[in-house]
C-alpha cells in the first residue's frame, strides 16, 4: 500500500502569504524607487526651500483633493453661479454706461441748451437719442448769454 500525499491546509497558506508577501514587497520597493515629481525635485531638492513648506503643500493637496470628493455639488453650484454672473457682466456693465450716458447728455441739454417749451419727458427722449448715435441734440439752440 502506498501512502496518499496530503498536503496540509496550513502549509499551503503559509506558501500562499509567502508569494503574496513577496509580491507586496516587490510593489513597496517600485513605490519607493519612483522619481520625485518635477515640481519638488525644482524646488526642494535644486533650490532647497525647506521641507516644512513640502509637508504643508502635500496636506493641502490632500485636504483639497477631500474637500473636492466630498462637497461636489456645491463646488459646481458655485461655478455656476460664477460662470452666469461672467456672463451677465457685459450686458449690465453696458447698460450702466448708457444710462451714464443718458444722465450726462441730459445734464448737457439742461445747461447748455435752449429748453423753454421742452418738457421733461422731451428732454429724456432727446438725450436718449444723442447716446444712440443721433444729432438732434444740435438742433435745438444753444442759450443766448
Amino acid at each position: 500500500m502506498s501512502k496518499k500525499e496530503t498536503t496540509n491546509p496550513k502549509e499551503v497558506r503559509n506558501q500562499n502569504y509567502e508569494a503574496k508577501k513577496m509580491i507586496t514587497s516587490e510593489n513597496l520597493k517600485k513605490k519607493k524607487d519612483k522619481d520625485l515629481p518635477w515640481w519638488v525635485e525644482l524646488l526642494f531638492v535644486q533650490i532647497g526651500l525647506p521641507d516644512k513648506l513640502l509637508i504643508k503643500i502635500l496636506k493641502a493637496k490632500k485636504k483639497s483633493k477631500e474637500f473636492i470628493k466630498n462637497d461636489k455639488n456645491s463646488i459646481i453650484i458655485f461655478l455656476f453661479v460664477i460662470a452666469t454672473l461672467a456672463y451677465f457682466y457685459p450686458v449690465i456693465k453696458h447698460a450702466k454706461n448708457k444710462l451714464d450716458c443718458e444722465a450726462i447728455a441730459k445734464n448737457y441739454i439742461i445747461k447748455n441748451k435752449n429748453i423753454i417749451g421742452i418738457n421733461d419727458r422731451e428732454i429724456k427722449m432727446i438725450s436718449t437719442n444723442f447716446c444712440y448715435g443721433g444729432e438732434e441734440i444740435y438742433e435745438i439752440e444753444n442759450l443766448k448769454n
